[in-house]
């Protein structure tokens, strides 16, 4: 990969040429030669500072999405662990797709040896622009499944619980227009697996609606992920239901 020539050669060929300039202009020459040598010492060690301001320009302009992500990923466990596996991903992943792409040319040599810096910028970034939860999240499921449906309420559904027993794997049924969506949700204290994406695709068909999704506040496992992707479950933190309309549903 090219990229800027090394201290080693910046000074190399700054000592060349300055040789040859005082070859022909005396101390005036060499002079100027150490002074040309001395900002490049000092560039080369502006070079960690220049880095981190780069990566912060970019992790602000996403800090909006970075601060949402954070907070959906984190969560605290039954054991009052903070969960950040999730979040330790995402971090990753804009690293890699959004960051490190424009610092290639700049910064070759940094993008693996200072990798622990840039993500340490970038969760500043996310911790500085993440805003308290609106309102308490409950502590318990049935409290969570209100809070959920009155989410949905507000962002224009018509949602409505469905009966303590036989819900076939739906909390609440919601409608907005002709679109009929169930819901399943989970106030868990780690990851959601397999089996909630699986309810939620019954749910679907028994009660004939047009999307199912699974809501939590604690991220989902990659296994259900996956099982999502095929069977066209959504996958959503509660934050998500504030703007939740029917072109998201379709997308």
């Amino acid at each position: 990969m090219s990229g800027p020539p090394s201290l080693v050669a910046r000074l190399f060929w700054t000592s060349v040429g300055g040789c040859a300039l005082g070859l022909v202009y005396g101390p005036p020459g060499f002079a100027a030669t150490g002074a040309a040598l001395g900002l490049v010492c000092l560039r080369q060690l502006g070079r960690p500072r220049r880095f981190r301001a780069r990566i912060r320009r970019i992790a602000r302009a996403h800090a909006e999405t970075l601060a949402l992500r954070r907070r959906q990923e984190c969560f605290v466990d039954a054991y009052g662990n903070e969960i950040r596996d999730g979040w330790l991903r995402e971090c990753n992943y804009f690293l890699d797709r959004t960051v490190l792409p424009k610092l290639e040319r700049a910064f070759p040599d940094y993008l693996e040896t200072r990798r622990a810096e840039a993500l340490a910028v970038i969760e500043a970034v996310a911790e500085a622009a993440c805003r308290p939860e609106d309102d308490p999240l409950p502590e318990d499921g049935i409290g969570y499944e209100q809070f959920c449906r009155a989410r949905l309420q507000a962002a224009g559904w018509r949602a409505h619980p469905t009966p303590a027993s036989g819900d076939q794997g739906a909390d609440i049924v919601a409608r907005r227009g002709r679109t009929r969506l169930v819901v399943q949700c989970k106030r868990y204290g780690k990851p959601v697996g397999n089996a909630a994406v699986q309810e939620a695709a019954a749910a679907r068909g028994y009660w004939e609606a047009d999307a199912a999704a699974v809501v939590s506040n604690a991220g989902f496992t990659p296994a259900a992920r996956k099982l999502a992707a095929a069977t066209g479950v959504l996958l959503l933190h509660h934050d998500d239901l504030e703007g939740l309309g029917e072109d998201a549903l379709r997308a």
